[in-house]
């Protein structure tokens, strides 16, 4: 009988000591669970800092900038500048629209690069029509180069005046007033203007992924200009002086690349105090956006990988906040995974917080930036299209890194 009880004595004893031993298991996976939690916690919430000073930094200068009114400002004499390859219908669309601008002393310089459409009789044939119109024609030779930064420069070496206005053949003006508003910013003191070209408007998922990606480029851009920080614009609504040109030579120091004759350019030249932008809806010129999914891709590319060729300190601002963007959910979900178990402290509901703050700042800034650009239907979907633009621009920027530049075929 009493050997029986001190069996029965050592069985408990033992399922004691198993007991104690899980109950400590517990407390010691409890104790390490939470503090994994409370280290995700703590890189989420700098990195959120992170992104909250690029959007307060940068991005509230373009949510809160307001565009130049009234109508006293000098009227300088404007050149406008449009290379064009085969762009035979572009041209008959939109030429007419660079031609009948409400402005009193300007110009249309029309580069005919190499075309073998009906471009060149097109062009002869509104020559005769409009005094404004000088079309410069190039005959494609196997000795001359056949980029755009070719034509551009023999445009730029006809045109008539000191500033000139850069468009593309497919891009139309919004408005009879475009180079009035792009001009109210030629003044003493700045020798660049950047403007704003948004793409038309479809109902297809493509148009509004091209669209998104062409605001979240402007924001960046023209934020960064409005901070002194200007490192690119885009050709189909730019301006800038010809003396400013030919300080740096043209494009001589990346002539050798297909791509960058409007932000290389830019990234080179500009300076915190030459640059100004004009986003007056009047002067918008609207582009034909990509139909095709795998051309977008392409042009995303080209536009990628002269990136590499920019001033370190822009490379660094801008790799800053893709990076940003990229830690956030890197951090956002194991914060969320660790964080759940956890119902003491309502530790749960930091990561849920945290993730609300930075959206709701999104939606206060990007909106109305969106509003400043006209495109604030895009405001909607912000949650999915800045997770899709997170992998987005990982992989392309990946695949930008480790691929060169497409160069010139001399």
């Amino acid at each position: 009988m009493k050997l029986k009880k001190n069996r029965i004595t050592g069985i408990v004893e033992r399922i004691d000591r198993f007991v104690n031993l899980r109950l400590i298991e517990a407390f010691i996976f409890a104790v390490l669970l939470m503090q994994i939690a409370y280290v995700f916690i703590a890189l989420l919430a700098i990195i959120t800092c992170w992104q909250l000073y690029y959007h307060f930094r940068y991005f509230i200068k373009l949510a809160a900038y307001r565009p130049a009114e009234g109508s006293n400002f000098p009227k300088v004499p404007v050149s406008v500048i449009v290379v064009a390859r085969n762009e035979y219908k572009n041209l008959e669309a939109n030429l007419e629209s660079w031609l009948n601008q409400d402005y009193p002393d300007f110009e249309v310089v029309v580069v005919n690069n190499g075309s073998w459409d009906k471009s060149q009789e097109y062009l002869e044939l509104m020559e005769e029509k409009h005094a404004r119109l000088k079309v410069v024609k190039i005959v494609e030779q196997e000795r001359y180069p056949k980029g755009k930064k070719f034509g551009l420069t023999l445009g730029i070496k006809a045109a008539s005046n000191e500033w000139m206005l850069l468009t593309d053949s497919d891009c139309r003006p919004q408005s009879t007033r475009w180079i009035q508003e792009m001009s109210r910013y030629f003044v003493q003191g700045k020798s660049i203007t950047l403007g704003y070209s948004p793409y038309t408007k479809k109902n297809t998922v493509l148009n509004f992924l091209i669209r998104w990606d062409t605001f979240y480029t402007a924001l960046q851009y023209l934020s960064f200009s409005l901070a002194g920080k200007t490192y690119m614009g885009v050709g189909r609504n730019l301006a800038y002086t010809k003396s400013l040109f030919f300080s740096v030579k043209g494009f001589a120091s990346h002539n050798h690349l297909i791509a960058g004759d409007d932000d290389l350019f830019i990234n080179e030249t500009a300076t915190p105090s030459n640059t100004s932008i004009c986003i007056h809806p009047d002067a918008f010129v609207a582009s034909t956006p990509k139909t095709n999914f795998g051309d977008w891709i392409k042009q995303k590319r080209r536009h990628l990988g002269v990136g590499k060729e920019y001033k370190a300190s822009n490379k660094w601002r801008i790799a800053g906040l893709h990076m940003s963007n990229s830690l956030f959910y890197a951090s956002l979900i194991p914060a969320a995974i660790f964080c759940w178990p956890i119902k003491t402290d309502y530790l749960y509901l930091f990561p849920i917080g945290i993730y609300v703050l930075r959206l709701l700042s999104q939606y206060f800034i990007f909106g109305f930036a969106m509003k400043r650009l006209k495109e604030t239907n895009l405001l909607y979907l912000l949650p999915f299209l800045d997770l899709y633009f997170l992998f987005f621009y990982f992989f392309m920027g990946v695949g930008a890194t480790f691929r060169k530049p497409q160069r010139m075929n001399w």
